[in-house]
């Protein structure tokens, strides 16, 4: 396993990375925010690093999965308020634009598949991050909290585009404006994450779901998780025409041939990713 803490090569360029630990293990790159101390708030320094982290996983051919996660007891408490009241801090524009909206793009943009492991409490941005990624598993411990309302914020980073069409505009709009715990049992019931598990399973769980989706065909999950953003934009008669573009590509890929090989020769698949 490569483990990338405090130093962090980037193609040729040699790079320090102080508030993540990024790791690749089996064709699994692991982004975990190190700020254990604040919850993993963001600040300008932490977000720059997962965008860089992000990149280098999405241009890695090495790379099959990607899985984001947070250091001691919470996945992120969104953005670090320090920062921002700082003398020298950023505006709340910059924060948007140049922080939270990059990663949240990033997240969407990345063919290969994005697991979210919530291993503690995900407030605010950190809980759309969560939102965004493609599987969602977290901690029965962990919980959701849409806190902007708090300190009389609007939900950012893609939560209030997520939330409503995954829960439904009432039970959003309830959460998003009474600032109210989701515990992760309650989250899975309402269809806001895929799994919950026992604390003492997590890790487990999250190692077999990354471990399985790195040995599947990627290219077709890629291709799966365009079609699902396109959905939300998209009429049926538009929807329909998209499918029968993304399996023609499907259809011609590598994985597609090994995959039906493989069936028919009663073997286990070796997909490649193409």
């Amino acid at each position: 396993m490569l483990i990338v803490n405090c130093y962090f090569c980037i193609f040729t360029n040699y790079r320090i990375m102080e508030l993540i630990n990024y790791t690749i293990d089996d064709g699994v790159a692991t982004i975990q925010f190190n700020r254990p101390k604040v919850y993993n708030s963001f600040n300008r320094a932490m977000a720059m690093e997962v965008q860089t982290a992000l990149d280098t996983a999405a241009a890695d051919t090495e790379v099959r999965c990607i899985c984001i996660t947070g250091s001691g007891k919470a996945f992120s408490a969104g953005q670090d308020l320090q920062e921002i009241v700082a003398d020298d801090g950023p505006e709340l524009t910059v924060i948007i634009q140049e922080h939270f909206n990059p990663i949240i793009e990033r997240i969407i943009s990345i063919e290969k598949p994005i697991v979210a492991a919530i291993n503690g409490v995900a407030a605010g941005a950190g809980a759309n991050i969560a939102l965004a990624c493609d599987i969602t598993i977290a901690k029965f411990s962990a919980t959701f909290i849409q806190a902007f309302s708090k300190i009389g914020l609007i939900p950012d980073s893609g939560g209030t585009f997520y939330l409503p069409r995954i829960i439904g505009r009432s039970k959003a709009s309830a959460l998003m404006m009474l600032g109210e715990k989701v515990t992760a049992e309650e989250a899975e019931r309402i269809g806001m994450i895929y799994k919950v598990v026992n604390d003492e399973m997590f890790e487990d769980e999250i190692n077999k779901t990354c471990a399985k989706l790195a040995k599947m065909p990627t290219y077709g999950l890629a291709l799966t998780k365009r079609a699902l953003h396109k959905s939300f934009e998209n009429d049926i008669h538009q929807q329909l025409k998209l499918e029968d573009e993304l399996q023609s590509l499907a259809g011609h890929s590598e994985d597609y041939g090994e995959g039906v090989n493989a069936f028919l020769e009663k073997r286990k698949p070796v997909f490649k990713g193409c």
